[in-house]
């Protein structure tokens, strides 16, 4: 990738980062009174600097199918509750147990136990109430329908189901089918739903839903394998986060059960597939190109 297509995807990037986050402030509105440090809590981590990945792909995507502005922007901000709230909650003693997410201290650290645990769940309810609301959209059945897969997305079928098969991973014995479905559910299912979200605001056709969807899986699966690889190669000052945490847990990852070498050929192979899925837009996904190789290059 070139340093000019690098830039041009990078500023398309960090520019959707800024306009989620412009909305991120005025839905999680500061407060008076008892429930003060709450929103303190939800707006430190809501509204700290991240690369709003799946936002992107939410308005990106959207806006290829012609979606309304309004509707992709309130949900990519519902996303980006749902995906805060599982960073708190996995950053938690009872979980990851660690102190720096984003470059800054975690919220349990910044705050404490009580009020991370309560402001991971006032950011996951906040998505529900934002995507149920009219204003993301007057229809009540595309409403119901973009609350229903998040719900799905999110819980015991998505990343909590896989969350929890990554809590019992260092009693259990860990092969690749296996660490592929736990990270399919845990890191794949809500950059599914990015994808998912956009067809449903619109209108995709059949064929362009099937080939976002495959487009998705590989992509969530791409982006899982290069962070186990920045876990091991990369440094906590430039991640902003703490690495070879797994390593110190005993927890097989696509690094630990491929080798370095094998996962970069799998990350690569499935950055590969990820694109052929998107050979049915043409020029459309030109950017959507881009953000492949992104996340085949990231340092961060």
């Amino acid at each position: 990738m070139t340093d000019s297509v690098t830039a041009e995807f990078e500023t398309c990037l960090n520019e959707i980062a800024d306009q989620v986050t412009v909305v991120l402030d005025r839905l999680i509105a500061p407060a008076d009174g008892p429930e003060a440090q709450l929103m303190r809590a939800m707006r430190y981590a809501a509204l700290a600097t991240g690369k709003r990945l799946r936002p992107f792909y939410v308005l990106h995507l959207g806006k290829m199918f012609e979606a309304p502005e309004t509707a992709l922007m309130r949900t990519a901000a519902a996303l980006e509750c749902v995906h805060t709230y599982s960073l708190i909650h996995d950053d938690l003693p009872c979980m990851d147990d660690d102190d720096l997410r984003r470059g800054q201290p975690t919220v349990h650290k910044q705050f404490d136990e009580a009020t991370a645990v309560l402001a991971g769940d006032a950011l996951l309810t906040l998505a529900f109430e934002i995507l149920a609301h009219r204003d993301t959209h007057s229809d009540g059945h595309i409403r119901c329908k973009l609350v229903e897969k998040l719900a799905r997305a999110s819980g015991a079928q998505g990343m909590v189901g896989g969350q929890m098969i990554d809590m019992l991973a260092g009693d259990i014995r860990q092969d690749l089918n296996s660490i592929t479905r736990m990270q399919r559910l845990k890191t794949g299912a809500l950059i599914s739903y990015a994808g998912e979200a956009a067809c449903i605001l619109g209108g995709a056709g059949d064929a362009e839903r099937q080939a976002i969807q495959g487009f998705t899986h590989d992509l969530g699966l791409a982006y899982q394998i290069s962070d186990d690889l920045l876990d091991i190669e990369g440094d906590t000052e430039t991640l902003g986060k703490e690495t070879q945490k797994d390593e110190d847990a005993g927890k097989a990852n696509f690094v630990s059960v491929l080798g370095v070498d094998g996962a970069k050929q799998r990350v690569r192979l499935l950055a590969a597939q990820a694109k052929d899925h998107l050979a049915i837009f043409r020029n459309r996904a030109y950017l959507l190109l881009q953000s492949v190789d992104f996340i085949l290059d990231r340092r961060k």
